[in-house]
């Protein structure tokens, strides 16, 4: 095997024929990080809470997991624990704000989280509870972390967060889809995954229960993205007929991920009616990210279902044995239009245009803008 990163002539690197929006992009990528875009009147302070999604490093800070270059390549020119080229969703949502990338909350070195914290983990699901780092020990740890910063007779700094900060803060929730993952993976059957999704809800209900408990009253839930789309899961095994959909996904698992979106749905609702002086934002997730596999030419994506960074070429471009940043893997070049980067996660590119239908509205329940929560 080789001991270094080999060149991948991939499909995808030259100019797709939809001009027109590639010359918009720059402007994405520009407009996105623009402070001018942000009508907030306080510092916006955000936690998190997810997967790796949403990990801004957590995993490297935490468990010492090496993630190695390449990714971090777009715009760190070098890995910060993200699995990305570039940054993830939560990165630009936090620059459209002009406030700083979040911390990890397990980052002992560079952390500053006077704007919030970052407790989101690769591979973390909301079952089984009490094992590092399902998404009840995150709250547990946000839990610790708000009492330390408001604990007088604690040493160290005490203008990070105050009480108003907790309480105006923005409480990001992107979980359920290692839930889904891991449900198969264990060989459940389809009926077996779908009774999982009420006990996996009633987890996330529970934590949004204990951040108003906390003081929070602005909620921003993104719901799952298409599972059955991503390289990684169409590597599995082989294919009956009927099991892929017109765009080349798993049907089984996309069915999955939409009947846990409509429990994560109507669960916005129900919270809604219970918690009156809260809003909770509904962030439709799965109709964004299917949209770039299902109209990938009027985005620039060639092939949306190989991975960029990865291992074995067409079709999907993924080996579980060669993952992207270990000794073999092969990536495209720079410059080459992929949604995928490592078979599981997505690009920066992929990543700016759902950040950008995000920032529409057009997707939220209900319509309100992302600043939301800073701006009165």
């Amino acid at each position: 095997m080789a001991s270094h990163s080999q060149s991948l002539q991939l499909s995808g690197r030259r100019p797709p024929p939809h001009f027109f929006f590639l010359l918009l992009l720059p402007c994405l990528l520009i407009s996105l990080p623009n402070p001018v875009l942000s009508r907030c009147l306080h510092t916006p302070i955000i936690f998190s809470f997810g997967d790796s999604n949403s990990d801004t490093g957590g995993l490297a800070a935490g468990l010492g997991f090496p993630v190695n270059f390449p990714n971090g390549r777009t715009f760190f020119r070098r890995s910060t624990g993200r699995l990305s080229d570039g940054r993830l969703i939560v990165d630009l949502l936090c620059q459209s704000l002009g406030a700083n990338f979040l911390s990890p909350y397990l980052d002992s070195v560079k952390s500053n989280f006077s704007n919030g914290a970052n407790f989101a983990i690769v591979g973390s699901s909301t079952l089984p509870k009490y094992v590092p780092f399902a998404l009840n020990i995150q709250v547990m740890q946000f839990l610790h972390f708000k009492a330390s910063l408001l604990d007088p007779t604690v040493a160290g700094p005490r203008h990070l967060i105050n009480d108003d900060g907790f309480r105006n803060a923005l409480y990001m929730f992107d979980i359920g889809q290692n839930d889904l993952a891991d449900s198969f993976s264990k060989n459940l059957s389809y009926v077996e995954v779908v009774k999982r999704i009420p006990l996996i809800l009633a987890e996330i209900k529970h934590a949004i229960q204990v951040m108003h408990d906390q003081g929070g009253r602005k909620f921003w839930i993104h719901n799952t993205g298409p599972l059955g789309c991503l390289p990684q899961k169409l590597t599995l095994g082989p294919k009956k007929p009927g099991d892929l959909d017109p765009h080349g996904c798993l049907s089984a698992y996309n069915d999955a991920a939409r009947l846990f979106n409509e429990g994560l749905r109507h669960l916005c609702q129900e919270m809604r009616s219970e918690l009156k002086d809260s809003t909770i934002v509904y962030v439709d997730i799965f109709s964004i990210k299917y949209d770039l596999i299902a109209n990938s030419t009027k985005y620039g994506f060639s092939s949306p279902l190989m991975a960029c960074c990865g291992y074995g070429g067409p079709p999907y471009n993924y080996d579980i044995r060669v993952p992207c940043g270990q000794p073999g893997h092969q990536v495209c070049d720079e410059g080459s239009r992929f949604a995928s980067w490592d078979g599981i996660h997505y690009t920066e590119d992929a990543n700016t245009i759902v950040a950008s239908q995000i920032l529409s509205m057009d997707y939220s329940a209900p319509r309100v803008p992302f600043d939301f929560f800073c701006s009165k």
